[in-house]
């Protein structure tokens, strides 16, 4: 991280100040937290805000809470440990923590050196960085969809170790760097930044955790990130048989939690990353299909054409002006 920007979100604050003159223990009433367990976003959100940030008060022990918002926190030095839903979760330099409207955390004391970035995000916010995985129309979208925005009561939190991610790294900072510096009128490209950086963890999502307790969620994510990496050729009875489970079990598990089965999230994937090279290289309709992994030519125009309501070379031509 920029070392002018370390240095700022080092300095002692007026609430850290009082801990080090002997306070004990956090001041409820900066938090709404004197009759409730829930963090109140009324209290630490400037009015008509729907994103801020805030360092992580060190120093102090916080009492198990939850919030009325959904929280982004990014370890810029240093490490904080938190107990998340009964899972104990150590964040390092240089990872990202989300949490679900759902989540009850418990933080433990953190020193000097350890610099954190809470950032407070009414839902609202992710309006615009949500339509922008939409443009990809990636199968993780419901995914980060309910964790973010609708507060999943499956998902409390998401947990990315992406330190050696350097567009990761540039994305994260660039936000902290406008909201400190308090730059005006900045919303849209705060939103359009958030987008980027959700396109990015999604390349990624091999390195997220979200605990032991949401053992299912986590087999998605291996699921979805087979799906990414081997679409043209990926079978389920392999991806079963690496790790070890019943073909039909795991089956059922990606029914049950998506609604469609392996089948058809293989089909979505493939028909999307056609469309992507139909608009985005000059290669051939036929490659095309070989490519993402249909060697019936018939079949891969009669789905896509049912999936986009046209064949592939009308498809191509149709695009042809938003990519001048």
């Amino acid at each position: 991280m920029n070392q002018e920007l370390l240095k700022e979100l080092k300095k002692i604050t007026p609430e850290e100040q009082a801990l080090l003159n002997g306070q004990k223990g956090i001041n409820p009433s900066l938090y709404n937290l004197e009759h409730s367990m829930t963090i109140d976003n009324k209290k630490l959100l400037e009015h008509g805000k729907l994103l801020q940030i805030r360092p992580h008060t060190r120093f102090v022990h916080f009492p198990k809470h939850n919030h009325n918002y959904v929280e982004m926190i990014y370890m810029c030095s240093g490490s904080t440990r938190h107990l998340i839903n009964g899972s104990e979760v150590l964040l390092g330099t240089g990872e990202l923590l989300f949490l679900s409207q759902t989540a009850t955390q418990e933080i433990f004391p953190a020193g000097y050196d350890d610099i954190a970035v809470n950032f407070i995000i009414l839902p609202e916010f992710f309006g615009q960085p949500l339509d922008m995985i939409g443009t990809e129309d990636n199968m993780l979208r419901t995914f980060i969809i309910e964790c973010l925005k609708n507060g999943s009561q499956n998902v409390h939190y998401l947990h990315f170790k992406v330190a050696d991610i350097l567009p990761i790294q540039n994305l994260v900072e660039n936000l902290i760097w406008t909201l400190h510096n308090k730059q005006p009128n900045k919303r849209s490209s705060n939103q359009v930044t958030m987008g980027l950086l959700f396109l990015q963890l999604m390349n990624y999502i091999d390195k997220a955790e979200i605990g032991r307790e949401n053992y299912e969620q986590e087999l998605l994510l291996t699921v979805f990130q087979y799906i990414e990496e081997h679409y043209s050729d990926g079978e389920l009875s392999e991806l079963a048989q690496e790790l070890g489970y019943d073909l039909y079990w795991l089956s059922r598990i990606i029914k049950r939690h998506t609604g469609k089965n392996y089948k058809d999230l293989l089909q979505e994937k493939r028909l999307n990353q056609a469309a992507y090279l139909l608009q985005n290289t000059s290669l051939s309709v036929t490659d095309i299909g070989l490519n993402v992994g249909y060697h019936n030519f018939s079949y891969f125009y009669k789905i896509f054409k049912a999936r986009f309501g046209m064949s592939p070379r009308c498809y191509r031509l149709s695009r042809e002006p938003e990519s001048r």
